[in-house]
């Protein structure tokens, strides 16, 4: 097809492009929805997984899915027509193919973080980029079996609902079942940690790390994905009524999610809400070529819904733990997605002959064209899903009978960027870092320590040293007061107008003896015994500390439960390091 679209066309190359830039909108959701000590782990098997698998779908997949048919169109001959036959070679599909095989691969990663071996990873990663997607991928995308006409239609997923994320999802579930929850995800009827399914009495919410990397990372994919579903358009019509359902759909679906969750929660749940963007996608990638606005609508209002019930029967029934709800997403949508159309399909695309004959007006079961095409989208799913069960379970089996797959138990605890990887922490100002490593001079340049012995000054002496204080007898006091997050201005001000001017602030998690509300994380309730508070803490001696009592009282004053809680101390004593004053003085303003 000539012009800018065709399999040969730039936009066709374009969408590709966006297609491989998805590979950062996974790495952030799957990032932002773990635990900060496993986000270099995240980022690091989100880049391989896309270079290993590009290595061997030039050696395999790519012969696999797009060679000559063998075996009744099971299989494409490896002919490795990307060494042999360079001149000549379909390089614009062969790149189109590659993102979206490396797209597969990714969603796997997702559901089993956190304690997945990074070997194991690999090696699973390399095989379904090899075998597991191009010969599933050949059968539709490749000339294979279910591109021929089944009971007078044909079998249709235009972007990969089933063929992409349907399998990412089976993958995702298999393995996560094999590997096993991670450690504290479950617990027994004692409430201990179990990692055994049938032992699992109640569920820990463990919520992740960075809800806004997370968030990021799904306005990546939805823009990405007008070039997932829209990359093979035929035209411009098509390209825009594609990428307008797309909208609709994810739209739809992200609205359903939110006030589904308003309704069950009492809140609406923000990071179920994000799985609700990434479901009304998955969902509409298979007809988004073949739907109208009105099935789009309702694809995306039933993906919504069906994204927050999947997650936890996924998790409060079955005990499968998917930290991302990549199964969910994209394993349980896929699923609906590619069903969807042979209900939806309203005849907008049809399959058409050599000549431009119209071979197939491809209406679904809603828009007058009978069971027929809902029949062969079974068909089809049952089949990738069989292949795609098959090869994961083996594959699994073998892993965990040689190399292992999962992590140990100290790895999984201490974060897999510790021990996989070397990495004290992705957020270096937050490792913690030896004091005798790195100084500072009296300008506040940085020096090594073994510059510092050679004779750089690194303490203040310009401040007269004083010893003793004037008023030795003077009682000092430590005040520490607990509260909520939003009283910390007011007190703040307050303790300011009293003369109090010392304070040391500290972000901590607590309770008292109301043990929290009940709140819920991806359908969870969070263990709420713990709660966002402000801890202040200041000494004071000049001041009375019934004045500094009272004066926080009234500022905190709500007459609600956890307003807070005031603790008073007794002080030894305090010293003033730069000028070494202690007792009374030291906490004194300097003229």
């Amino acid at each position: 097809m000539d012009g800018i679209f065709g399999s040969t066309g730039v936009w066709f190359l374009i969408g590709a492009i966006l297609v491989w830039f998805m590979q950062a909108g996974f790495a952030m959701v799957e990032t932002g929805f773990t635990r900060a000590k496993n986000a270099g782990n995240i980022i690091m098997k989100n880049l391989m997984d896309f270079c290993l698998g590009t290595v061997v779908f030039v050696l395999l997949g790519a012969g696999l899915l797009m060679g000559e048919d063998a075996l009744f169109g099971l299989i494409g001959v490896p002919n490795l027509g990307v060494f042999t036959d360079f001149a000549n070679y379909d390089w614009s599909s062969f790149f189109f193919n590659l993102v979206f095989c490396a797209t597969t691969a990714t969603i796997v990663s997702g559901a089993m973080a956190e304690r997945t071996k990074f070997l194991s990873y690999c090696i699973y990663s390399l095989v379904i980029s090899a075998v597991v997607y191009p010969i599933e991928a050949h059968w539709v995308w490749g000339g294979g079996w279910l591109t021929n006409e089944i009971l007078g239609v044909y079998y249709v997923d235009f972007a990969g609902s089933s063929l992409i994320h349907m399998v990412g999802g089976i993958s995702s579930f298999i393995g996560a079942l094999i590997l096993g929850p991670r450690w504290g995800k479950y617990l027994d009827k004692d409430g201990k940690p179990t990692l055994v399914r049938k032992e699992a009495k109640f569920v820990r919410a463990i919520p992740g790390h960075n809800l806004t990397v997370g968030a990021l990372g799904v306005f990546i994919l939805w823009f990405c994905w007008y070039g997932f579903n829209g990359a093979a358009a035929a035209d411009m019509t098509q390209l825009a009524q594609i990428l307008v359902v797309t909208t609709v759909a994810t739209a739809t679906s992200t609205c359903s999610t939110m006030i589904f969750t308003w309704i069950k929660n009492k809140k609406p749940d923000v990071s179920m809400t994000l799985n609700g963007s990434l479901a009304g996608l998955v969902a509409i990638t298979a007809g988004c070529a073949n739907v109208d606005v009105v099935g789009a609508f309702f694809i995306g209002l039933i993906a919504g819904i069906l994204v927050d019930v999947a997650v936890e029967v996924i998790d409060k029934k079955i005990h499968v733990d998917d930290p991302v709800g990549a199964i969910a997403v994209h394993g349980v949508n896929g699923l609906w997605g590619t069903i969807a159309v042979g209900l939806f399909s309203s005849g907008i695309n049809p399959v058409l002959d050599d000549a431009g004959n119209v071979l197939s007006a491809q209406k679904g079961l809603f828009y007058g064209g009978g069971f027929n095409m809902l029949g062969v989208q079974l068909i089809g799913i049952l089949c990738i899903a069989a292949w795609t069960i098959v090869c994961m379970v083996a594959l699994f089996q073998i892993l965990k009978h040689t190399c292992g797959v999962r992590a140990s138990k100290v790895e999984e605890i201490e974060g897999l960027d510790k021990h996989e990887h070397g990495l004290p922490s992705a957020y270096a100002d937050f490792a913690a870092v030896p004091l005798a490593a790195e100084m500072l001079d009296p300008e506040g340049v940085p020096v090594l320590a073994e510059s510092a012995s050679a004779g750089v000054t690194v303490v203040d002496t310009a401040a007269p040293a004083v010893q003793a204080s004037s008023d030795a007898s003077a009682k000092l006091s430590k005040v520490v007061i607990l509260t909520k997050q939003s009283k910390f201005e007011d007190l703040k001000q307050a303790l300011n107008d009293i003369g109090v001017t010392g304070l040391t602030v500290t972000q901590v998690l607590g309770c008292g003896v109301q043990k929290g509300a009940g709140e819920y994380y991806r359908g969870v309730k969070v263990d709420m015994d713990l709660l966002p508070k402000v801890k202040v803490e200041v000494v004071v001696s000049k001041i009375p500390v019934s004045e500094v009592i009272e004066t926080a009282r009234k500022a905190l004053y709500t007459g609600h439960i956890g307003d807070g809680k005031i603790f008073v101390y007794d002080v030894e004593d305090v010293v003033r390091v730069r000028t070494g004053e202690s007792g009374y003085d030291a906490l004194q303003d300097e003229e």
